[in-house]
């Protein structure tokens, strides 16, 4: 804040009716010594407090007085009757206080907005920064998946709905070089709670042998329900059971929700 802004905004009269913070009075007090502007008015401001508190307690000493009556000559004499002194002077210091003050309120009420106003935006813009640190966490994960879509060199394989659920379906993307799997699992109803969906690759011949290759995990943290599960060397056909929570030695075939075949 420039030295002319301080002077504009009411803070001197604070600071000298010692109304800031320690750490404001340093401050002002360093900035008055490198601005004579600032100082002068610091200075001005008061001398006209000193000079508004003399106008409201005028006093005459015990000796001024003494001498006054020896002038004259009412050492001895009959008392005079005086006119009370006119108060209009007093009066209009009051005023004069009252304006000051009702001046110095207004200076400290616009000064907590803005500070109130300073910390909303403080507020708002911590609030943008976690929104778009939020938004781009979920834009690489968007661009993520959609890199497992489009590589060519992903075999994609289509499970289809079983008895249990006819409405459920999944997509396994398997790189067989690599032996990368993720699980498309957006065609799947929310698991019950303490239940968990299991993926398995299966051989098909000579007999059916399931290998468990993971688990459908955070289901409901998962946005866009695209899962990583572990390396397939091999596998035949693909399958999604559903499972008590941390999963089975093997699945519960009655709860086989998807299917589908390489």
């Amino acid at each position: 804040m420039e030295a002319q802004e301080y002077i504009d905004s009411g803070i001197l009269e604070l600071y000298v009716y010692g109304l800031l913070t320690e750490t404001e009075n340093l401050e002002i007090a360093e900035m008055a010594k490198k601005n004579p502007a600032m100082d002068e008015e610091i200075i001005a401001i008061e001398r006209a407090i000193v000079a508004l508190s003399s106008s409201f307690s005028p006093f005459h000493s015990v000796a001024n007085f003494e001498k006054i009556k020896a002038r004259l000559e009412l050492k001895h004499g009959k008392v005079v009757e005086m006119k009370p002194a006119s108060t209009w002077s007093q009066y209009v210091g009051w005023a004069a206080a009252v304006l000051l003050l009702l001046g110095l309120g207004y200076q400290t009420l616009e000064l907590t907005k803005t500070k109130d106003a300073i910390a909303t935006v403080g507020t708002e813009k911590n609030k943008i920064q976690r929104d778009f640190a939020y938004l781009d966490l979920q834009n690489k994960q968007t661009e993520k998946n959609l890199n497992i879509v489009r590589d060519i060199k992903n075999t994609g394989v289509t499970l289809g709905g079983q008895a249990v659920s006819p409405a459920s379906f999944a997509k396994v993307y398997w790189n067989k070089e690599t032996k990368t799997t993720y699980i498309d699992a957006a065609g799947l109803p929310k698991p019950p709670k303490g239940m968990v969906y299991q993926v398995w690759a299966l051989k098909l011949s000579p007999v059916l042998t399931p290998t468990s290759i993971g688990l459908l995990s955070d289901f409901e943290g998962n946005n866009q329900k695209i899962f990583a599960v572990s390396q397939t060397d091999s596998a035949e056909a693909f399958g999604i059971t559903l499972e008590p929570a941390g999963g089975s030695l093997t699945p519960t075939m009655e709860q086989l929700y998807t299917l589908g075949k390489v």
